[in-house]
């Protein structure tokens, strides 16, 4: 009788408990490189960080948005010396109007989650991007846990698709059962917000604080991980908060944002395939005209 694969899940399980979580923030509190930076560089490194967070998240949450998207359009055609509503009526004729809007959406988020701390980590931390959890590293390490995290999300997705709360609120692009193209383009751009999402929080957020503050970095950045979700559904933004701290954990034990991004990959595609199924919506074309 095999009996490790009990034991290992026993020991997945009790890495959960409380006084586990703070015995692996310890370690990574005695490990490089927290607490690397002196006093003066570490307020220094905070206040750039935090600096640079609080103006992403401003941007994003602003000029993400279609009636922004919408009210360019009025300034180009003016600028074209067309009527105001020129490039919004041909951009409707095409049939993507709203495609095209979370093409704008997730335009904003790759600019306020990679591009902006991108030239932040290169030109006042000195550093190499591709340092702050683009690398693979020990994410294979720790699938167990990446699993056992994202195993009872997918339940509950399930179980949630019976709501018409749920059936309402996902998938967001609602053209996304039209066609396998539009379901396609829209995972393809709801993808890459989540790995600019986790390369911000999990990524550079994380590991530029490390040096710093140590572990206290997983509870800092938890909390704007938080504030984000609270236009969303409330099971969604309350489970943000263990979501947003185990995924930390994960990550500065890795130093990678991949095992993040493959569990928000999973729920993320998993939401909008159960609602789809649900409403009878999936795809039967691949293409909508």
């Amino acid at each position: 009788m095999d009996r490790t694969k009990p034991a290992r899940s026993i020991g997945i399980l009790a890495s959960l408990h409380p006084r586990r979580i703070m015995q692996i923030l310890d370690d990574i509190d005695g490990s490089s490189p927290s607490y690397s930076l002196d006093r003066p560089q570490a307020l220094r490194r905070v206040f750039t960080v935090l600096a640079c967070v609080s103006l992403c998240l401003l941007l994003i949450h602003y000029l993400k948005y279609s009636s922004v998207f919408l009210e360019l359009l009025k300034i180009l055609s003016g600028v074209a010396e067309k009527s105001p509503n020129y490039l919004y009526l041909k951009l409707r004729q095409t049939g993507f109007l709203e495609l095209v809007t979370y093409g704008w959406w997730t335009f904003w988020h790759i600019v306020g989650y990679v591009v902006i701390p991108a030239i932040v980590i290169r030109y006042l931390l000195r550093d190499k991007v591709v340092n702050f959890g683009w690398r693979w590293n020990t994410t294979s390490q720790h699938w167990r846990a990446y699993a056992l995290l994202l195993s009872p999300i997918l339940v509950f997705i399930v179980i949630a698709s019976f709501n018409r709360d749920f059936l309402a609120h996902y998938p967001f692009y609602k053209q996304a059962g039209r066609s396998w193209f539009d379901f396609v383009a829209w995972e393809l751009l709801y993808l890459t917000q989540f790995i600019c999402l986790e390369f911000f929080f999990r990524g550079f957020f994380l590991q530029a604080l490390r040096p710093a503050v140590g572990a206290n970095a997983v509870w800092i950045m938890c909390v704007p991980y938080l504030m984000i979700h609270f236009p969303k559904l409330w099971p969604e933004a309350f489970g943000a908060i263990s979501f947003g701290l185990f995924l930390g954990l994960l990550a500065m034990r890795s130093k990678s944002i991949w095992g993040g991004f493959f569990v928000h990959a999973g729920v993320a595609v998993g939401m909008d395939v159960a609602s789809l199924v649900q409403q009878g919506r999936l795809p039967k074309v691949v293409w909508p005209f």
